[in-house]
């Protein structure tokens, strides 16, 4: 969740070596996936009218605090299924999501893009009293109607703090559903922050972990050491297994655009567990109140815990589990066919009635 979000990170990287496109990998997924001569040419139909703006909508949400307008693009068009995406930090962008543009459109599965209120092209109350989980609830609520999504279409894909906002809708808003996707994270931030502690910062050199810890005790958080520190040590072997050079464009682009108020109260300023406001939030008890199509996804080598994100599926009425062998928390990036190739099977068979829960994904 918070570990991929950072400032920090995002300075890292823009001062380090200079950026490089992540390897061309080859499309596994393309030699069972539909071709783009095959996708039914009402998903290339706009439904704009008037001047043309590549399918942007700036949808207006009412808060506390007033009015303000967040931001979303449709890409494509399919009546019956329709993926709205939630990026995570809390803080990021939608941008690093632009990988979907390679394999859903393909399938002809409609997608879109949404950056969530303070973040991206959205606008920034800058006010921390807005950075709250039942407000952004209720915001996604919000540019559900005003997109008009409903429960024969609408699929919620939550990443990292977005799988935490995916399954807080979902246990308010169900009944809006078609399906819920948990992308790379735990219900339950103590437990995750046991995980942090007990499992992977073991896994890191003790004279890392060492110094690593004597900066977090001195709360010298933007000590460039640490970071320098974590890249290596924590970020490539946890957050995204892709040599940091070659780090994929649009994940750094994101990372860049990184709202720190937000990242900051939300999550807190240390790289292992959580210190913001979601210190204490846990739903594990509350999963078998989900009855829609669920799908957990997560990496083996996530800095979630891959087997709490399997057994998730076991908890909800109609749950299904895809663990990427060779993904961390970044799966969509470093285990990419295995990611897609499990999301597009899931978001088909919910489609067509044909989904068995626990099955192989």
């Amino acid at each position: 969740m918070k570990k991929i979000f950072s400032l920090r990170l995002a300075a890292a990287l823009l001062l380090g070596a200079a950026l490089l496109p992540a390897c061309n990998q080859p499309n596994a997924a393309a030699d069972t996936a539909t071709s783009p001569a095959a996708v039914p040419a009402s998903y290339f139909e706009n439904p704009e009218t008037g001047v043309q703006d590549g399918n942007v909508r700036m949808v207006s949400i009412s808060t506390p605090k007033g009015k303000f307008n967040v931001w979303t693009k449709q890409y494509g068009n399919n009546p019956k299924v329709k993926v709205l995406l939630l990026n995570g930090g809390p803080g990021a962008t939608h941008e690093y999501f632009e990988c979907f543009e390679n394999f859903l459109p393909r399938e002809g599965i409609e997608f879109i893009y949404y950056d969530q209120l303070g973040c991206g092209n959205s606008d920034n109350p800058k006010d921390t009293s807005m950075w709250s989980l039942p407000r952004y609830v209720e915001e996604v609520e919000q540019v559900r109607q005003a997109l008009n999504l409903g429960k024969d279409n609408f699929y919620l894909l939550g990443h990292s703090w977005g799988g935490i906002l995916a399954a807080e809708y979902a246990f308010k808003y169900q009944q809006n559903l078609k399906g819920l996707i948990i992308s790379n994270m735990m219900m339950s931030c103590p437990a995750y922050g046991r995980y942090a502690q007990e499992v992977l910062a073991k896994q890191m050199k003790p004279e890392v972990l060492a110094e690593v810890r004597q900066i977090e005790a001195k709360k010298d958080f933007a000590n460039p050491r640490y970071m320098e520190l974590l890249m290596p040590n924590f970020y490539r072997e946890h957050i995204c297994r892709i040599p940091l050079d070659q780090w994929p464009e649009p994940v750094n682009r994101s990372f860049s655009k990184m709202n720190q108020s937000l990242y900051v109260t939300m999550q807190g300023p240390s790289e292992f567990g959580v210190a913001g406001k979601l210190v204490n939030w846990d739903r594990t008890k509350d999963l078998p109140k989900l009855t829609v199509p669920v799908l957990s996804i997560g990496g083996k080598y996530d800095t979630m815990d891959p087997k709490h994100m399997a057994w998730i599926a076991t908890q909800v009425k109609n749950g299904n589990a895809l663990i990427c062998p060779n993904g961390s928390h970044m799966s969509l990036y470093d285990d990419q066919q295995t990611y897609f190739a499990g999301l597009i099977k899931f978001l088909k068979a919910v489609d067509d009635g044909s989904l068995k829960p626990g099955a192989t994904l």
